[in-house]
């Protein structure tokens, strides 16, 4: 993903959930009101290899840029406690990291399943 990117998820994730909610509302006006044309995300998730001592957080990074498809909303809420099980109560980052991308792939399938229908 963008420097752009990065940098929005990063003070979105300083803000609190009402105030989430609220940036993203704003961001959905945006687009609403924009004449730019938009770029066709793809339903195949990219292949980003895990790197050998990769860090909780880099990881959120790569699934997240692995599945630009998946609606972040969805998933950062069940992220966090992983994310904070790591954190505050000491669980292994292998584990923690093995758990998100069994989570990203779940929200992936139901994705898949979300788009055939539509």
């Amino acid at each position: 993903m963008s420097k752009l990117t990065d940098k929005l998820e990063l003070l979105a994730m300083k803000l609190s959930e009402d105030e989430q909610k609220t940036l993203l509302e704003y961001a959905e006006f945006m687009v609403s009101r924009s004449t730019h044309t938009p770029v066709e995300i793809s339903n195949i998730p990219l292949n980003i290899e895990r790197p050998k001592d990769e860090s909780v957080v880099a990881a959120m990074q790569r699934l997240s840029n692995t599945y630009p498809m998946l609606n972040m909303d969805k998933l950062l809420h069940e992220a966090s406690g992983l994310m904070s099980e790591h954190i505050m109560q000491g669980r292994d980052a292998v584990e923690v990291i093995d758990e998100l991308q069994k989570m990203f792939d779940r929200y992936y399938q139901l994705h898949l399943g979300e788009t055939d229908t539509e």
